[in-house]
């Protein structure tokens, strides 16, 4: 069986094109993209994961095995334990409290995407769910790969260093790969042939939605 992450992305390599190689990405790998800008992505951020831990337990929900549901519940333990600790460190050194950050309204782009994954989700079946997840937790470990890997990549004095360096860690790589792998179980025993048009359309609408929410950060 060809991986399905690679089928979805060459279905759609122009959008995904725009999306990887944005100039939110290009100003990240420079260090010119301006301060405010990425405070502004950071804060937005944060109410994205709170979505995408509600994302991960309408897949505990939507699961028909211990196997799903236990993988479900690790990935919300992981957000919401883990992750979000971590996020909310890293703004800290950017000046951004919880506090702050939780207080903030958001923006159009922000509710777009994350509200389409749960429409999907709760549209569809599991395997739906994980496609329109997979632009933004696959995504965004292409773009921490590629940027660490490009010598063109600012390491000395780039303040967008660590940011680069989190999203290419092993740790976060081998989270990717257990995702890729979880996407091709489950069109294994989900899918086929025929939900392929409809898979496509999703994952390119999502990865339609991550480019603006790029664009959302270079418009505080």
């Amino acid at each position: 069986m060809s991986d399905l992450f690679d089928t979805l992305r060459n279905a759609c390599a122009s959008e995904w094109q725009a999306y990887t190689e944005h100039a939110f990405v290009r100003g990240l790998a420079d260090g010119t993209l301006p301060e405010a800008c990425f405070r502004h992505y950071l804060g937005q951020d944060y109410l994205f994961l709170i979505h995408f831990a509600r994302a991960y337990a309408l897949a505990a929900y939507k699961s028909e095995t211990l196997e799903d549901i236990r993988q479900a519940a690790a990935g919300l333990s992981a957000i919401i334990d883990v992750e979000m600790g971590l996020h909310v460190e890293f703004c800290n050194g950017w000046g951004l409290s919880e506090s702050q950050m939780a207080a903030l309204p958001e923006a159009e782009e922000t509710m777009a995407y994350t509200r389409y994954v749960l429409e999907k989700g709760l549209q569809g079946d599991l395997l739906d769910l994980h496609v329109a997840l997979a632009p933004c937790m696959l995504g965004y470990a292409e773009v921490g790969k590629a940027l660490a890997a490009d010598p063109a990549t600012k390491t000395d004095g780039n303040p967008y260093q660590a940011w680069i360096e989190m999203y290419a860690s092993s740790e976060y790589q081998e989270f990717a790969d257990v995702e890729k792998q979880t996407l091709n179980r489950l069109m294994g025993t989900r899918g086929g042939p025929g939900r392929m048009a409809s898979l496509s359309e999703s994952f390119r609408q999502a990865t339609r939605l991550e480019t603006a929410f790029w664009e959302m950060g270079l418009n505080p």
